[in-house]
């Protein structure tokens, strides 16, 4: 019987310190999980922040609502909003619905095209 009970408190002990430990490592606070306040965690990126540096190739994690969706040849396009803007997104997926809440890692990509000596470029994310 000793040996039961101590084992579920240490059970018991390992799981708190385990929630602590996830709960103390990002500036989580309860009304981050509130409707479209929800924070995937720290390394999120703001629609704004990509839009305002299209020269930085690094990986990105964005998080938004869709928008729209566009089926290309074998891949698909979404529109992704937040509240700081919209921003296109081609990844192999072909099951985001419109309305759905996502969260995407991918590669900030800039395409220049040139018009008349104008350049009329996109700043766009390829998902990884």
């Amino acid at each position: 019987m000793r040996i039961q009970k101590s084992s579920k408190y240490y059970r018991v002990l390992c799981n708190l310190l385990l929630l602590a430990g996830l709960f103390g490592c990002g500036s989580w606070t309860p009304s981050d999980l509130k409707g479209s306040n929800f924070i995937f965690g720290s390394n999120v990126t703001t629609i704004e922040e990509i839009q305002a540096k299209p020269g930085k190739k690094a990986s990105v994690y964005i998080q938004g609502k869709v928008e729209k969706q566009v089926p290309l040849m074998k891949q698909w396009a979404y529109q992704i909003s937040d509240s700081t803007g919209k921003i296109w997104v081609i990844t192999n997926q072909s099951n985001l619905q419109k309305g759905t809440q996502v969260v995407l890692r991918g590669k900030v990509r800039y395409k220049s095209i040139p018009i008349a000596g104008q350049n009329f470029g996109e700043v766009y994310i390829t998902e990884e």
